[in-house]
């Protein structure tokens, strides 16, 4: 914007031009209250008369003399407070109303600034495809929205760009991974007799890639959360989610002998979006309380239905958390404590996956430590409208919600 020379009405001219007007309406008002209330009359009583003997008295007419200047006097002295009491009135009343005028211009004036902000404010990072097309004259402030909206294209250009590299790296990597999993079958296939060593070796280097393989398969989770727009969105039971996750875990749970609590699942509890990306969600959010809970421990689960939200609830005990710690978990590659980084089955991305779908639904994520140790994670997500409800659910039909 350097060197841009500004034709038309700028807003600095159009400040300029309303402050002017302002100040010469106010002190025309000022003249006119000083002007009303100083010519008020003040009808005083005139001297008595004297006969024309003691007007020819010279004494009697020093004495009139007197009177009358002594008469002037007071009268002066009380239109000058007259007028000074007018002027004080009158800079009171046109104060007040200078504060209204300015309060309703200023209003006026700024009200662009105050759209842009409310618009800026809305756009987030799954929503930099808005833009704040502010219309109006060629002027400061719409050169600013024009500024605003072009920081917030190249902000989308980036953040699809770094999708695309995620998600594109992420599906390349997984070749060389198929390639080298089925050179370690190969190896270990062959009709000679393979050393003890090698055996172990492979293993391990089999168990790596597995875990490899579950990082892959999220970080792609992740960028098809992220990338914007959602496909095929289809009413949803969060009842179904939370069935579906639990059978998923039903063996681990009764391995690790956990018991679990559904009796806060309601049926009412249906949203809209994409059924791949909320299953998944849901299947996090269980396998989160699972891995990281103490064997003998319990898990809750529960959804909700409110007005316009619905929430899916899954609690968890286990060892006492720290909230600071608890609020970085919905970052990618955040885990907490030794266990928690040692853990064969765990990524780093189970809850920025969460938190990454609850936003692309236009919901959100919350983390609290529980007192008594243990993890509660809520989502809260748009609850369907009844009408997009009788289309029905999406995925397989529904199920008992058991441990």
């Amino acid at each position: 914007m350097s060197g841009r020379r500004w034709t038309g009405r700028t807003v600095r001219l159009r400040f300029t031009l309303l402050y002017a007007a302002v100040f010469l309406l106010s002190g025309c008002a000022l003249l006119v209250l000083t002007n009303v209330l100083a010519s008020v009359s003040d009808t005083q009583p005139a001297p008595g008369q004297f006969s024309p003997a003691q007007q020819a008295d010279p004494a009697v007419a020093q004495r009139h003399i007197r009177e009358l200047q002594t008469r002037l006097d007071e009268l002066q002295t009380m239109q000058s407070r007259r007028l000074l009491v007018g002027s004080v009135v009158a800079l009171v009343v046109m104060g007040l109303v200078s504060l209204l005028l300015g309060r309703l211009i200023s209003g006026r004036v700024l009200r662009p600034l105050r759209t842009i902000t409310a618009a800026t404010r809305r756009i987030s990072a799954e929503n930099l495809h808005e833009r704040l097309a502010v219309a109006g004259p060629q002027d400061e402030v719409k050169d600013l929205a024009d500024t605003v909206d072009g920081l917030l294209a190249r902000l989308e250009a980036s953040f699809a760009a770094q999708r695309r590299f995620v998600a594109n790296a992420s599906h390349e990597l997984r070749t060389p991974l198929a390639t080298m999993r089925a050179s370690l079958d190969v190896a270990l296939a062959k009709p000679e007799p393979v050393p003890a060593q090698t055996a172990a070796l492979a293993g391990r280097v089999r168990v790596e890639l597995d875990r490899v393989d579950r990082l892959l398969d999220g970080l792609l989770m992740l960028a098809r959360a992220q990338h914007g727009a959602l496909a095929d969105q289809a009413p949803v039971a969060l009842a179904d989610l939370a069935a579906q996750a639990l059978a998923a875990r039903a063996a681990d749970m009764r391995a690790r002998q956990l018991t679990a609590d559904t009796a806060g699942v309601v049926s009412e509890a249906w949203t809209e979006g994409n059924g791949t990306l909320l299953a998944r969600m849901a299947q996090n959010l269980v396998d989160n309380a699972v891995l990281h809970n103490e064997d003998g421990g319990w898990l809750r689960v529960a959804a909700t239905a409110a007005d316009g939200t619905v929430e899916l609830v899954v609690e968890s005990g286990g060892p006492m958390l720290a909230q600071a710690q608890v609020d970085r978990l919905a970052s990618p590659f955040q885990r907490l404590g030794a266990e928690r980084v040692g853990s064969d089955d765990g990524s780093g991305l189970g809850l920025s996956i969460v938190a990454a779908v609850a936003e692309a639904h236009g919901g959100r994520l919350e983390l609290w430590a529980s007192p008594t140790g243990g993890l509660r994670a809520a989502v809260s997500l748009p609850r369907a409208s009844p009408e997009v409800r009788r289309t029905g659910p999406v995925g397989s039909p529904r199920q008992e919600v058991t441990a």
